[in-house]
């Protein structure tokens, strides 16, 4: 049978990772969920470039600080606080899109040993969703994957196809010196000190406008500069974000730096 893969870093949510298997988990099913407690608490979802658009309706866009910066999206302004999900873990009406990173869960695309060659099914087994219920999907049907179970793996394997779009993405605007701290200053009606929000990157317009013509070409033929914009045109987000937040009673003291 397949032993677990490397779980020293697991990624956000996940507390553990176990590969599924057609033996171990013969009758195991995954229930429906009409919430998703798991990113209660949580203000920053990875995003991958797919979503660009998709995501720029309703949540700030912006890019990790570091020396590996991945783009996310906003579902709060600061650590801890969710306007589009509840501390029941369902989401609110004005949620709109939700990040694929989010549907995902609680599977996912892993190596179950760092020289492996692909990547199996693999899934948390903390999570109250698969088991061997008595409702559910089921995961397998005659010791073989299920439809279901076959829609599961396309989906992941369509979220790492975006993954390796994304890490394109990011390495073509590191090598154009596109990114820049951010910073965003909201001075709400009768505040005393404006909220100042920093730990996070964005566009640097002006080096945007001063690309040259060769590279112009390169992000309008790649597909990259829409999505350029659609970041940009999402940071007016921004204040809405911090307006639900006061609307919810989830403010935080003036000056608290943002840490996606």
């Amino acid at each position: 049978m397949a032993s677990a893969p490397q779980q020293s870093q697991l990624p956000l949510f996940y507390q553990a990772l176990e590969p599924l298997s057609s033996e171990t988990h013969a009758g195991f099913k995954l229930r429906a969920a009409d919430k998703a407690t798991f990113v209660v608490g949580n203000h920053a979802i990875p995003l991958t470039v797919d979503e660009f658009t998709l995501v720029q309706r309703t949540m700030p866009i912006v890019f990790t600080v570091g020396d590996n910066p991945v783009p996310i999206a906003l579902m709060g302004l600061n650590e801890g606080v969710n306007v589009f999900i509840g501390e029941d873990g369902k989401f609110a009406d004005n949620t709109g899109y939700i990040p694929a990173y989010i549907r995902r869960y609680p599977f996912m695309l892993a190596k179950l040993h760092p020289d492996a060659q692909e990547l199996s099914l693999c899934f948390d087994p903390t999570t109250d969703l698969v088991g061997a219920f008595s409702e559910g999907e089921p995961l397998f049907d005659d010791g073989k994957a299920s439809e279901f179970t076959t829609n599961i793996l396309k989906f992941n394997e369509t979220f790492e196809e975006a993954g390796a779009r994304t890490n394109n993405f990011m390495k073509d605007m590191r090598e154009m010196g596109l990114l820049m701290d951010g910073e965003v200053t909201i001075q709400p009606d009768g505040a005393d000190q404006p909220f100042v929000y920093r730990g996070f990157q964005m566009v640097n317009e002006e080096k945007l406008s001063d690309l040259r013509g060769d590279q112009l070409r390169k992000i309008h033929k790649n597909g990259m500069l829409p999505l350029l914009y659609a970041h940009l045109f999402s940071l007016s987000l921004m204040r809405e974000i911090f307006g639900l937040q006061m609307a919810q009673g989830k403010m935080p003291v003036p000056e608290l730096v943002l840490q996606p």
